[in-house]
């Protein structure tokens, strides 16, 4: 019988694997369209992380929104939402500014990494607090800081 059940179970997987080898084919170039429709998709929706790709303009844009980010009371009913789309426009500033070694070098961009450092690092720890006033005062020292740094070029 053993030899039987071997034999059996020898063709029944035989047949799996030329039945798979058949679907192989479809498999590969729906997954590539997949691939490809999400690199498209990636691609289109880069530019709708609101920075414009010029340092200077940028570096403004965005401590301006923190600093109004920031400035928002603690029962603001929009404070969360802000929250998320500060998150957000930090982790695209940093990615796209951070590897670029013309920029990376100034001074307005250390003032500004350290600012967004701290910033993501009290949204990362504390998500339901608001912003000790001693970080407040802190981060808007910094961010103008920075803001004035880019547009002197600094």
């Amino acid at each position: 019988m053993a030899p039987a059940v071997h034999a059996f179970l020898q063709g029944l997987h035989q047949r799996l694997i030329a039945g798979l080898r058949v679907c192989t084919a479809p498999r590969r170039s729906l997954s590539a369209l997949a691939l490809v429709t999400c690199l498209l998709l990636g691609a289109c929706t880069g530019a709708s992380n609101g920075l414009s790709g010029s340092y200077v303009d940028d570096t403004v844009a965005v401590a301006d929104t923190l600093l109004t980010t920031i400035a928002l009371a603690a029962d603001d009913p929009g404070r969360p939402e802000a929250e998320t789309e500060a998150r957000a426009l930090i982790n695209a500033y940093v990615a796209r500014y951070r590897p670029r070694s013309q920029v990376n070098g100034l001074g307005s961009f250390t003032t500004m990494q350290t600012a967004l450092n701290s910033l993501a690092g009290h949204y990362a720890n504390y998500p339901n607090r608001p912003l000790p006033e001693a970080l407040q005062d802190r981060l808007s020292k910094e961010l103008r800081k920075a803001e004035t740094g880019a547009v002197r070029g600094a």
